[in-house]
């Protein structure tokens, strides 16, 4: 697996009365929304399109394992700004480091961070499969191209 710390992606998210508890406080599960949010949209930055995968190269990412400790609160109308970081690609996996900050009240505050191990399954049977060549030279290129 190639490593990589260093480069980040980021995509802004507004929380919605939708996202919040009863308390008013963001829904702890809801943060695993807003992470793939953003590793979709970084995917489309690198121009790949999850439903052309599926369609012409029968491949599909799915998430095999996450991990996630929460260090604040966010609630209403907060602003977050919720990151993609890859650490490891694999000929059928990528090892992703998210976060979500508050950003719209004075300095950023850590909300949440977490792993996430996306596989690469095959759209029928959906046992792991490989990327091809040409999808996993677009994502090493993605980790130095945000």
């Amino acid at each position: 697996m190639e490593e990589n710390k260093e480069t980040v992606f980021i995509w802004p998210v507004r929380i919605y009365f939708e996202d919040t508890d009863t308390g008013g406080i963001v829904f702890y599960a809801n943060y695993l929304k807003f992470f793939e949010r953003a590793r979709t949209e970084w995917l489309r930055h690198l121009g790949i399109g999850q439903q052309v995968l599926a369609q012409t190269e029968e491949l599909m990412f799915v998430v095999k394992n996450t991990s996630i400790d929460y260090h604040a609160a966010a609630k209403l109308d907060d602003e977050l700004a919720i990151s993609v970081t890859v650490e490891k690609i694999g000929g059928a996996s990528v090892q992703f480091a998210q976060q979500a900050w508050r950003i719209n009240k004075g300095e950023p505050v850590l909300i949440c961070s977490g792993k996430v191990l996306v596989a690469c399954v095959d759209t029928y049977s959906l046992r792991p499969k490989a990327m091809p060549q040409l999808l996993h030279a677009k994502l090493l290129t993605g980790l130095h191209a945000n």
